[in-house]
């Protein structure tokens, strides 16, 4: 077997299917913003659990304060840190949207990353107001949420047209009282609520367009997943095309506090 086609070993965040499009765009806003601030990032990860996300950035040279109500994810965070460089640079506290004024002054964050937990908080308007209050005027948030079109598409292809109607008609996205998914998004739905929130969307679109429905036998190798990630980036950059972006398991935002 070539080295081309040998099955990949455990991928990092960069390359892993399922966070290398958005880590590529979280890692070219953070570039971006420590050279027009001339110093490194205050960055908050709102639910980062195990510190998938939080440790890269710390290993960028950022700070990282991570807030997640488990106490079973921070002490898998804190043991990921210890194996980093940059442990001295990452604080983890129990805690959640509500308590984040007891954890941070306001105004006194660069970055807010907060991927996959709007779905399953209470209140996603209140938790994105309290986002707002942390982050510094021009301050950005990346969010991360489940999609509505790609449960709608995945149920159907999986013989369930009816749950793929419930999901695709109800207000909140759900296949029924058995989904394990609290809520899901649509597009405009996020871009209304961000507005709300006081933020200004700079980009949105979806990502794990294919990388969630193409079975993983197919792909075992390094030309494969290079590929598909090629593919979708493709699919969201060509803007005759994003109607494919509304087809991604999870809706990607980069936002601006106003």
């Amino acid at each position: 077997m070539s080295d081309e086609r040998r099955p990949a070993r455990r991928r990092g965040v960069e390359s892993n299917l399922r966070t290398a499009a958005v880590w590529s765009e979280v890692s070219t806003l953070t570039a971006e913003r420590q050279r027009e601030l001339g110093r490194a990032l205050r960055v908050l990860d709102l639910g980062g659990g195990t510190g998938g996300l939080a440790v890269p950035l710390a290993e960028q040279g950022h700070t990282v304060t991570v807030v997640d109500p488990s106490a079973d994810a921070l002490a898998s965070l804190r043991r990921r840190s210890a194996e980093s460089s940059a442990s001295a640079r990452i604080s983890a506290v129990q805690g959640d949207a509500d308590t984040l004024s007891e954890v941070l002054a306001a105004g006194s964050v660069d970055l807010v990353c907060c991927h996959g937990t709007l779905e399953v908080v209470d209140d996603p308007d209140t938790t994105l107001c309290r986002i707002a209050d942390v982050l510094a005027p021009g301050g950005y948030l990346s969010l991360v949420t489940a999609q509505r079109l790609a449960a709608v598409v995945a149920r159907a292809l999986a013989g369930r047209f009816d749950q793929a109607r419930a999901a695709l008609v109800s207000p909140d996205g759900r296949w029924g009282s058995g989904d394990p998914m609290p809520r899901r998004f649509d597009q405009g739905d996020v871009v209304a609520r961000l507005g709300r929130a006081g933020f200004t969307v700079e980009a949105i679109h979806g990502v794990r367009i294919f990388s969630d429905l193409v079975p993983g036998a197919l792909l075992d190798s390094e030309a494969d997943r290079a590929d598909v990630l090629a593919l979708e980036q493709a699919s969201v950059a060509d803007e005759e095309r994003s109607v494919l972006s509304h087809l991604g398991s999870q809706l990607h935002a980069l936002a601006r506090k106003d």
